[in-house]
C-alpha cells in the first residue's frame, strides 16, 4: 500500500452526473499539472444518466468511497519492516538493532502475519528456555544455525528440518563428558567441541545430531566416513566455545520464539477500535494488514494524534451535511461550487471558487482554459455531459450565458452536437422510474440546514412523472422513514419532467405540508410549474417557509 498523502477530490453525498464528472475532470487537471497523489472519488454510486455518460466515453470511473470515518489506513506514516518466520532469531534482533526498531512482525514467505517480536518477548522466550534446573531445547534447522554461526557445512543431514535439540558442550574429562552425553537424547543434540579428536569419535558414534567444531576446527580425516555412515552433521565456526553456545540459542527460527498474542488489526478497522489494543500493546504499536492478513504498516500510538495521509478537495458542494460522512477529520484544501453557502468552516485557510452559473462542470472547464492545460477528448465530453445534465440541456432557469458559452468550447473540442447529445441524456431518463423507491429517494438526496430545521430534497428526472405518482405507496413510506430517522422537518422528492420542464414535489412531513400553498395534485404531491431547478427555484421557495414557521 501507497502510504504518501493523497488527495481525493470528491462530490456530495447521493451524487448526480455534474458531481461525479467534476470530481474525474478536476482530478484530471491536477494530475495534468502534476499532483500524481490526487484522485477523483465518489461518495455515492452512479445513477443511471452518469453510468451511461462514463461508458459511453470510455471514462475512468471515481473511486467509491461510502464514508471518510477516521480508519488505520489514514493514519499509517510508512512501510514497516517485516522478518521472514524462518530468519533465525539472531538475525532478527540484529536487523533490530541496526534499524533502530522497537518492534518487528514475523510473517510467513507470503507476507501474512504470525507474531511480532519485541523485547520484551525475547526476554520472556529466553527466559523459560535458559533454565538452570532442567535441560533446555531450542527448535532450530541445521541452515539456521550455520547463518547464526557463520560456520562453514563439513557435512550435512536433513539440514532443513527444525527439530527441538539441546546444546551439549564438550568441557569435562572423557568419562565425565561420555556420562553427561549419555544422559541426554545424543541423536536430539548440538555437541559443541573444539579439537578434542578423541571425543570427536565417541559423538560420531554415538549418532549425535550435530557436530560444532569451535575456533575454525575441523573434523578427524580418518572420521569422515564414519560421520557419514552414521549421518552425523558437522560444520566449523570461526566463534569460541562460549560464544557458539550462546549463538545456537539464538539460532532458532524467530517464528516460534514471536509473540502471537500481539493482534492483527486491519486497513479498515476504525480508530476506535484500536485504541484499546494500543493502549495493550508492547511499545504501544500494532501491526497493520490487509484482507489477506499481509503486513502492510505499523501504528503507533503517537500516530493517532498526527495528520492524516488524506486531504480533500470539495466539488458541487460546500455544506457539510452534504459531504461524506467524516469530512470534518481531514484537512479541506480546496472547495469549487455553485450552489448556496453552508455553514463550512476550516482550520486553514483554502481555495474557494464559487459562482453563480448552472454546472460545477461549467466551473471546472473555465479552470482548464484559464490555466491553459489541454484536456483529453475523453474528459472533454464528460464535461459537456455534466454541464447539459445540471442544466437540463441548458434550459434550466440557472442557466447562464458562461455555462452556455462553455458548452459551445466542448462542443468543438469533442465534435459533439449538443442538441443530439442533450437527447440521448434525456433519454436515459426513463430508465429511471422502475428503480425501487429508496434507490430514487437516495440518487440525488441533498440535506439542508435552516435555523433549528434540517430537511432533504432529493431530485429526479424523467420523461414520465406520472408513472411515479401511481407508485407513491412506495415512495411515502421511504420518505417518512428517513424524516423520522433523521429528525427532520421533512423530507422530500422533485420529479422533474425533462420534456415538459415542470416538476412534482412528493413531501413527507405533515407540519411542514399544511404550510405550502403549492397547486396539490394529491395528498402530499404538489405541481410546481416550471420549477426545475432545485438550487435556484425549490430551495429558496422552501427556506422562506421555514422561516414563517420558525417565526
Amino acid at each position: 500500500m501507497d502510504m504518501k498523502k493523497r488527495i481525493y477530490v470528491i462530490g456530495h453525498r447521493n451524487p448526480d452526473t455534474d458531481s461525479v464528472v467534476a470530481a474525474a475532470a478536476y482530478a484530471a487537471l491536477k494530475q495534468a499539472q502534476g499532483w500524481d497523489n490526487c484522485f477523483a472519488a465518489r461518495a455515492g454510486n452512479l445513477n443511471p444518466q452518469t453510468e451511461y455518460v462514463f461508458e459511453r466515453f470510455k471514462a475512468e470511473v471515481p473511486q467509491y468511497i461510502p464514508d471518510l470515518i477516521p480508519k488505520a489506513a489514514y493514519y499509517l506514516q510508512e512501510h514497516g519492516k517485516t522478518v521472514n518466520e524462518e530468519v533465525p532469531l539472531w538475525n532478527a534482533l540484529e536487523l533490530m538493532r541496526e534499524e533502530n526498531l522497537r518492534v518487528l512482525p514475523v510473517v510467513n514467505p507470503l507476507g501474512v502475519y504470525k507474531g511480532m517480536l519485541h523485547y520484551r518477548g525475547f526476554a520472556q522466550y529466553m527466559i523459560t528456555h535458559i533454565n538452570p534446573h532442567k535441560k533446555s531445547a531450542f527448535a532450530v534447522s541445521l541452515d539456521q544455525l550455520i547463518e547464526t554461526l557463520r560456520a562453514q557445512p563439513l557435512m550435512l543431514f536433513n539440514n532443513r528440518e527444525v527439530q527441538q535439540s539441546s546444546i551439549v558442550i564438550a568441557a569435562a574429562y572423557n568419562r565425565y563428558f561420555c556420562e553427561h552425553l549419555n544422559h541426554t537424547d545424543p541423536k536430539n543434540s548440538l555437541v559443541i567441541m573444539g579439537d578434542r579428536w578423541d571425543l570427536q569419535r565417541y559423538c560420531i558414534e554415538q549418532h549425535v545430531r550435530a557436530l560444532i567444531l569451535s575456533n575454525n576446527h575441523t573434523l578427524d580425516p580418518g572420521l569422515t566416513s564414519l560421520a557419514k555412515q552414521n549421518q552425523v552433521s558437522v560444520m566449523s565456526t570461526p566463534y569460541d566455545t562460549s560464544s557458539s553456545a550462546m549463538l545456537v540459542m539464538y539460532s532458532s527460527p524467530v517464528g516460534i520464539t514471536c509473540d502471537d498474542s500481539v493482534p492483527l488489526m486491519r486497513l479498515t478497522d476504525p480508530l476506535r477500535k484500536l485504541k484499546d489494543p494500543l493502549s495493550r500493546a508492547p511499545s504501544r504499536c500494532l501491526p497493520i494488514g490487509d484482507e489477506q492478513d499481509r503486513v502492510v504498516g505499523l501504528i503507533f500510538e503517537g500516530d493517532l494524534i498526527r495528520e492524516p495521509n488524506i486531504e480533500l478537495i470539495m466539488v458541487d458542494h460546500n455544506e457539510p451535511s452534504q459531504a461524506v460522512e467524516g469530512i470534518e477529520n481531514y484537512r479541506i484544501l480546496e472547495v469549487i461550487d455553485h450552489h448556496r453557502l453552508g455553514n463550512l468552516s476550516t482550520r486553514y485557510p483554502i481555495t474557494f471558487i464559487n459562482q453563480p452559473v448552472g454546472a460545477t462542470c461549467t466551473i471546472i472547464t473555465g479552470l482548464y482554459r484559464g490555466q491553459r492545460v489541454p484536456m483529453r477528448k475523453e474528459i472533454a465530453s464528460i464535461l459537456l455531459c455534466g454541464i447539459l445534465a445540471d442544466t437540463l440541456c441548458l434550459k434550466s432557469a440557472t442557466t447562464t450565458d458562461t455555462d452556455r458559452d462553455a458548452a459551445a468550447y466542448l462542443a468543438v473540442v469533442t465534435g459533439l452536437g449538443i442538441q443530439h447529445l442533450g437527447q440521448d441524456l434525456l433519454a436515459t431518463a426513463s430508465r429511471v422510474n422502475t428503480r425501487p423507491a429508496e434507490e430514487l429517494i437516495l440518487m440525488d438526496m441533498k440535506e439542508y440546514g435552516q435555523g433549528q430545521f434540517s430537511f432533504t430534497v432529493s431530485q429526479i428526472e424523467t420523461d414520465s412523472t406520472e408513472a411515479l405518482v401511481l407508485r407513491q405507496a412506495e415512495i411515502f413510506p421511504v420518505l417518512e422513514k428517513y424524516r423520522i430517522d433523521k429528525d427532520l422537518l421533512f423530507a422530500s422528492l422533485l420529479v422533474t419532467d425533462v420534456t415538459l420542464m415542470d416538476s412534482l414535489f412528493f413531501v413527507a412531513g405533515k407540519r411542514f405540508s399544511s404550510a405550502l400553498t403549492f397547486p396539490q395534485l394529491e395528498a402530499g404531491i404538489y405541481l410546481l410549474k416550471g420549477v426545475v431547478s432545485r438550487k435556484k427555484q425549490l430551495i429558496p421557495l422552501l427556506s422562506e417557509l421555514i422561516d414563517t414557521l420558525e417565526g
